[in-house]
Order: C-alpha cells, then structure tokens, then sequence
C-alpha cells in the first residue's frame, strides 16, 4: 500500500487545549495526592515553565511526572485516572479536534498519536479520540508497581523520529513508502519530526514554532481559541 498516507498527531495544545501531563500533576496536587500541595503545584510550574524554555530533559520531566505514579499503587491511579478524564480531559476535547482525527481515518491514513507524555496518562486519551496507536513515553513497570524511571527511549524531540521508525518498522514500514505523511504539533520540541514528514503542519503553535513556520511557509491550523501553557 504505498499510495497509503501517514498521519501523526502530539496530543498537548495540538489535540487539546491544555496539556495532559501538567494537568494530571496538577489534578494530583490539588486533591492532595502529591504531597504537600504547594510545593507539587510550584513543581509542576517550573517544569512548564522550563520546558517551555527548552531547558529541560525528558530525564528531569520524568523525575517528578513519573515520580508521581511511582507513589501510588496502579489500582487507585487507575481510579483517579478516570475521575481526572471525567473532570478534565473530557470537556476539554473539541468536535473540531475529532473532526480531524476523524477525516485521516475514515481517509485510510495510518494514524498514529505520538506524545511525550507518559502513556499512562495518555492512552485512555488516545482511545477517546479513536486513535488505535499510541507513541508515548513509557514508564517502567516492575513486580505491580511503577518505578518512576522511563522504559526505552523517550518520546521527546529527537526521540520521536526514533519511536515513529521502530514502530514502522514493525509494521515492516518506512517513512519513505508513504506518498504523503502528516504530523501536527504545536511545540517547537517537535521540529525534528515535522523536518522528516512530507506535510508538516503547525497547529496551535507556540511563538517559537509560528517564527519557523511563517520562515518555511508551513501551514499553521489553529483549532483554540485560548491557550495558557504549550508543551509537545
């Protein structure tokens, strides 16, 4: 199937309009389930806001995120997990992001969501938008319980170009047999995947990524209206 499109989606300010790790953290933090609050929620505003900064690794995101699900059995994680997609995630999913999603798979395209966030806190996400493939960050897991280490290679930068080939390749794919490939992102952490796609596509982006788009002439899709925080 050569004819056969690819299409990827990040998940943060491009499907959403907020993002799912710091949110989840946040969750966590205020329903007292991080530790003393304030310290958790002046935590996860510095890791925001280095990371928006450029000036934080996948390793020093993961020391807190994944830090978090380390400290709880996955039974209650799972519980307030769901309660965390009723009140947040949920509402917060728009028609037009579905819309999207929806055009590429009633197209055929092979669609895939490709996320630095842990697939934790993703792949209920994932399910909700009818993506079947999920490219995320992977928490170690060990005897029933999270470690709070990452599992393999991060999904992060440099690390998605990775991710995406060693999933194509399972599928005994590569980037080139597709006659088109889409990725939308609106992180400039992401610029290493949009250079290697066919159709790069800005949405939502972040002042650093709009500069390199209106450079290049990418298409820029803006699906919200507001926007508070950006991350990959």
């Amino acid at each position: 199937m050569l004819s056969q499109r690819l299409a990827l989606f990040d998940l943060d300010h491009t499907l959403l309009p907020l993002d799912s790790d710091h949110q989840w953290a946040q969750y966590l933090a205020q329903t007292g389930r991080a530790g003393d609050p304030v310290v958790a929620l002046a935590r996860n505003e510095d890791l925001m806001n280095r990371y928006n900064a450029g000036a934080l690794t996948a390793e020093q995101a993961a020391e807190f995120m994944l830090g978090l699900l380390a400290a709880h059995p996955p039974h209650l994680l799972a519980a307030w997990h769901e309660d965390y997609m009723q009140r947040v995630i949920r509402p917060a999913i728009t028609e037009q992001a579905l819309s999207l999603v929806q055009q590429h798979l009633e197209a055929g395209d092979l669609c895939a969501i490709v996320t630095a966030t842990n697939s934790f806190v993703t792949a209920p996400i994932a399910r909700a938008f009818g993506v079947h493939t999920l490219i995320a960050t992977e928490p170690e897991y060990l005897s029933g319980r999270y470690t709070g280490k990452i599992d393999g290679t991060p999904s992060f930068k440099e690390g998605k170009v990775l991710r995406v080939k060693a999933w194509l390749a399972t599928l005994n794919r590569k980037l080139e047999d597709f006659s088109e490939s889409y990725f939308y992102s609106d992180s400039i952490n992401d610029l290493p995947l949009l250079e290697v796609v066919t159709h790069p596509i800005v949405t939502n982006p972040s002042p650093s990524l709009l500069s390199v788009a209106q450079e290049r002439n990418w298409p820029v899709l803006n699906m919200f209206t507001q926007q508070a925080e950006h991350k990959s």
